[in-house]
């Protein structure tokens, strides 16, 4: 009982969170500095970077779970937080390279476009949805509270490869097109 109610000291965090992210991401990829008048300089090099940052997450990710079914919860836990802080990365430099370019559009025609943007779309609205997955299962793992960790854990876990893999593929698609 214990361990749920340490828990509950989190959930305004965890609501918060995920609802104050996709909210912060969608306001700020509107914005263009340049357009505000801002002399800045387009950081085109990022989005290489930030497709490499989410394919290390799905690395990470996979050693994760390898490493808890070899009952190494030390190095789970490392690994997990790793995959946390490379999401955020992800994220920073997302939204910082939107801030500063101008969007490519996907120039791809027929049957590939149709696949191209339902891995878009789907990777938008998992990359969402798997925010409060993502914090709830971390805060069940830290708080020990292990049997609701592991029970939330199976739906995180894919959610959050799916969106890191689909990111590299999303990137791999499109990357003919930036200019």
């Amino acid at each position: 009982m214990e361990n749920i109610q340490d828990e509950a000291k989190y959930n305004k965090w965890i609501v918060a969170l995920s609802v104050i992210i996709p909210i912060a991401v969608a306001l700020l990829f509107g914005v263009n500095l340049k357009d505000l008048g801002f002399n800045v300089e387009p950081l085109t090099f990022l989005p290489p970077i930030y497709a490499t940052v989410n394919g290390l997450t799905a690395l990470v990710l996979v050693l994760a779970v390898l490493a808890i079914k070899k009952g190494n919860k030390v190095m789970h836990e490392r690994l997990i937080k790793l995959a946390i802080a490379f999401s955020i990365s992800f994220l920073l430099m997302y939204i910082a390279y939107h801030m500063t370019s101008d969007s490519t559009k996907f120039g791809g025609e027929g049957l590939v476009k149709y696949v191209y943007y339902f891995i878009l779309i789907t990777h938008i609205i998992l990359s969402v949805v798997v925010i409060p997955f993502v914090l709830i299962t971390f805060v069940r793992g830290i708080t020990n509270n292990i049997e609701r960790h592991k029970k939330i854990a199976k739906i995180t876990f894919p959610l959050w490869l799916y969106v890191a893999v689909t990111g590299v593929v999303v990137y791999v698609m499109i990357s003919p097109y930036y200019v």
